[in-house]
């Protein structure tokens, strides 16, 4: 298992890959307040899951008035998960979230449903959610699938997939740039 350090080091080094606009370290640490809001997630959460759950929503409050990005505590939340550009990011209680994941501003992870159980998406790892996007209810989205900005999620979809339009349908990726590089392949433009 790794260390504190070493896990905020691999979370500043996700930052550096996904973010062109990325000059050092300090920058990212001090000025990006989706790592901010993941950072202080990972607490929140260890206060969920121990039972203190009064104080981790209200922690989890704070973070969002501080960062712009709402994480309930209660979300699942992988490593070297990116944020770029938080502002309007929502995800719910029961999301879940995998490893090597970007999320741009304005995305929303949400439920569609009152009842309880499972009500939030799950993201595979290297997932990559341009902005503006809406993943709703417990789909699924397999790894490496790259969801276009705008898009509204509704349904499940197999690895590798791309998503774009209102309902989004999924189509097999093309080989090529891995996911973590983000939407950079003239292909994942809209």
């Amino acid at each position: 298992m790794k260390s504190t350090i070493e896990r905020l080091r691999e979370d500043l080094d996700a930052a550096k890959l996904r973010d062109p606009a990325a000059r050092s370290s300090l920058e990212i640490a001090m000025l990006y307040p989706g790592l901010h809001a993941v950072w202080a997630h990972r607490a929140w959460h260890a206060l969920w899951v121990r039972g203190f759950r009064f104080v981790a929503r209200a922690g989890s409050q704070v973070t969002r008035w501080l960062t712009g990005v709402e994480i309930h505590p209660g979300a699942t939340i992988g490593r070297r998960f990116f944020i770029d550009h938080g502002m309007g990011v929502v995800i719910g209680e029961t999301a879940e979230v995998g490893d090597d994941v970007m999320l741009y501003h304005g995305v929303t992870l949400g439920g569609r449903q009152r009842e309880g159980g499972k009500r939030h998406p799950t993201l595979g790892d290297g997932v990559a959610v341009g902005a503006g996007a809406k993943v709703l209810g417990p789909i699924t989205i397999g790894a490496g699938s790259v969801i276009g900005a705008n898009a509204v999620v509704t349904r499940d979809a197999p690895e590798d997939s791309i998503l774009v339009g209102v309902p989004a349908k999924p189509r097999a990726r093309r080989e090529g740039p891995d996911s973590r590089a983000v939407l950079t392949a003239p292909e994942y433009f809209i």
